[in-house]
C-alpha cells in the first residue's frame, strides 16, 4: 500500500491492517552516463511497494534526501544543509508515528546513507518516541539467496551504476537506461588515497570513483534484474514480517526510557527525610 494512493479513511484502516510503515532512504545523484539521477529511490521504492504486497505494509510517498554531498560537484544532484536534513528525517519519523504506526523500517537505497541512518537510530535513545526504527543492511538480502545474487552476476566489482543497478533498472524503467552510453571499460578504484591506509574523508569515494561509476554495467539484463529485484523484494517481505512479530525491541526501549528517568533508582528507606541523611 502506498500511502499517497489512499484516502484518508483508507489509510486509517490500513494503519491497523499494516502496523508498518516503510521509508525508503534514496538520493539524487549521478549514475555514470547511462543510469537516471533517480536510481536509488526508483529501485528502492519499487522494491518497498512489491515487498508491501507480499507482507502488508503502509510504503511513504517516494522520499529522494539523503547524504549526497560527494556527488554535489555533478549537475543534477540534490543536497540539503547537514542540519535541515536532521530535521527532516526527525520530522517526516515523528509525521509517521502520529499517523498511528509503532514501527518503521527505514530501507536505505544508497550506499552514502551508511553513516547518516544508523546515526539517526542512535538518536532514538535522545528522547522518548511512540515509535521504534528498524534499519536492514544496505540491499538486504538474507543469506540463502546471497549464492542466487552472485550466480546471477556475471562481473566481480559493483558498486554504482554497475551490473546489479543497470540490471534492476532495466527491470524496472528500460525507457530510462541508455545502455548505448556504458562506458567500455569497468570502473575500478583508483586509489587514490592508499598512503593513508583506513583513513576516511568526506572524499574517499570521489578518489576511487571520480567519475561516480563504479563495475560494469555492460553485461546488464532486464533477465537479470528481474531475477535480483525478485530476491531483494522476497528478503524485505520477511523482514517486514519478523519486524511486526517483534517485540523486544520496544520491551528494550521501554526499559532504556524507565532507567533513563530514573524510575528504577532505589527508594529511600521509610522514616527518612531526605535532610536527614
Amino acid at each position: 500500500m502506498q500511502w499517497e494512493h489512499l484516502t484518508s479513511m483508507e489509510f486509517k484502516k490500513a494503519v491497523g491492517r499494516a502496523r508498518v510503515c516503510l521509508l525508503v532512504a534514496g538520493v539524487i545523484e549521478k549514475h555514470g552516463d547511462h543510469l537516471p539521477l533517480g536510481t536509488d529511490f526508483l529501485i528502492g521504492h519499487k522494491i518497498a511497494c512489491l515487498a508491501a504486497e507480499k507482507e502488508p505494509a503502509v510504503v511513504w510517498p517516494p522520499f529522494y534526501f539523503g547524504q549526497i554531498y560527494e556527488a554535489s560537484c555533478f549537475p543534477g544532484t540534490i543536497t540539503l544543509k547537514p542540519t535541515l536534513l536532521l530535521e527532516l528525517f526527525q520530522e517526516v519519523f515523528d509525521a509517521i508515528g502520529r499517523n498511528g504506526f509503532k514501527k518503521i523500517i527505514v530501507y536505505n537505497a544508497h550506499g552514502g546513507n551508511g553513516h547518516l541512518l544508523p546515526f539517526l537510530a542512535q538518536c532514538g535513545l535522545w528522547e522518548r518516541k511512540r515509535y521504534s526504527l528498524y534499519l536492514p543492511p544496505l540491499m538486504f538480502l538474507t543469506a540463502d539467496r546471497k549464492k542466487t545474487w552472485q550466480e546471477t552476476c556475471e562481473t566481480k566489482l559493483h558498486g554504482h551504476a554497475c551490473e546489479c543497478e543497470t540490471s534492476i533498472s532495466l527491470a524496472n524503467h528500460p525507457d530510462l537506461v541508455k545502455m548505448d552510453r556504458v562506458p567500455k571499460t569497468a570502473a575500478t578504484a583508483m586509489n587514490r588515497m592508499k598512503d593513508l591506509g583506513s583513513t576516511f574523508t568526506g572524499v574517499r569515494w570521489y578518489s576511487d570513483y571520480p567519475d561516480h561509476y563504479a563495475g560494469d554495467a555492460k553485461c546488464a539484463t532486464k533477465e537479470k534484474g528481474l531475477i535480483l529485484r525478485d530476491l531483494l523484494v522476497d528478503s524485505l517481505a520477511e523482514y517486514i514480517a519478523d519486524v511486526k512479530a517483534d517485540r523486544v525491541v520496544p520491551q528494550l526501549e521501554a526499559d532504556f526510557f524507565r532507567k533513563s528517568a530514573g524510575i528504577t533508582r532505589p527508594r529511600r528507606a521509610r522514616g527518612k527525610s531526605a535532610l536527614s541523611r
